[in-house]
């Protein structure tokens, strides 16, 4: 099982704060780094000192780490044109020597795009499939040919598909709960499926429809990743896992029956549970980002339990 440190800096995080939880996941020997894409901060956070941007911060980041892979849950497809996002990737992964993974979802938080003028489009899922189709087709392209799309919503004529990423294949990662539009979708262009915030009965439901999806899309269902995203609460005593809960404004049992709360001990076997369920990989939800010993205490006590090979 892989652990992957995932953040919300829309919550409230300066770049200078992202960099030391950055480099606090590589020194401890977690595998990766992923952020939100949020431009508003959700409920009762003041946000301040305000937002970053998930690729400007994550370019940074690849200049200032050497191991941890960097990506995003998910890049906001409302925010980015496909073929600028494709600029910015390639060259986020030029940057890195190869670390990135993309996370694209649709966009969905209707007031972020109020906040800062962004259109925010009835028809968001036909957006996302065209967007994925570019994106990757611009990669995909022969260095010396060029690429066209004709969509409903973009069209790109004869585009150099330039630059490339250092990596052959920069991982592609969708999400979602939706039943049958999210499988199609997942099965023709993931490379990791995620499911966020999710039950054990429900994780293991979806990843059985994106497996059969899969399948009928003529691959073979282990060609993908399965992985979820929880908000962790780790804590050596009651009292512990108690502070960090009230330092998040959660309570300890919600986060025992919908997160990876409780002692080392019990996060373990919750993180077993996933894995029966079909999950080779969790996305850490980091909260309180100036909580350094948490992120220790997950390496030292959960990770090291864990078989990350």
């Amino acid at each position: 099982m892989d652990l992957r440190i995932f953040t919300e800096p829309q919550q409230g995080a300066s770049y200078e704060t992202l960099l030391t939880v950055a480099k606090a996941t590589e020194d401890l020997g977690f595998d990766a780094f992923f952020r939100s894409d949020h431009y508003l901060r959700m409920g009762s956070a003041d946000g301040l000192p305000g937002p970053t941007d998930a690729w400007i911060t994550l370019a940074g980041l690849a200049r200032e780490t050497e191991r941890i892979r960097l990506g995003t849950l998910m890049t906001a497809g409302t925010f980015r044109l496909p073929g600028v996002l494709a600029i910015q990737v390639a060259q986020v992964d030029q940057m890195s020597g190869g670390r990135v993974e993309l996370g694209l979802g649709a966009g969905w938080f209707e007031e972020e795009h109020k906040a800062y003028g962004i259109p925010f489009p009835k028809e968001k899922f036909g957006r996302l499939e065209e967007q994925l189709a570019i994106v990757t087709g611009l990669w995909a392209t022969p260095t010396g040919e060029t690429f066209s799309y004709d969509g409903t919503h973009y069209q790109l004529a004869d585009s150099p598909a330039l630059p490339k990423p250092a990596q052959s294949k920069v991982p592609v990662l969708i999400g979602g709960h939706g039943a049958t539009r999210t499988p199609r979708l997942a099965a023709q262009y993931a490379d990791e499926f995620n499911i966020p915030f999710a039950s054990i009965e429900d994780s293991e439901k979806q990843f059985g429809r994106v497996r059969e999806a899969a399948v009928k899309a003529g691959r073979k269902a282990d060609d993908l990743v399965y992985s979820t995203a929880l908000v962790a609460c780790v804590g050596r005593t009651d009292a512990e896992v108690a502070r960090r809960a009230a330092s998040i404004g959660r309570e300890v049992e919600e986060l025992k029956a919908n997160g990876l709360a409780g002692s080392p001990a019990e996060v373990v076997d919750k993180i077993g549970q996933y894995g029966a369920a079909g999950a080779s990989r969790i996305y850490c939800q980091m909260l309180d980002l100036d909580d350094l010993d948490h992120l220790e205490l997950l390496s030292s006590q959960v990770q090291s339990q864990l078989n990350t090979g």
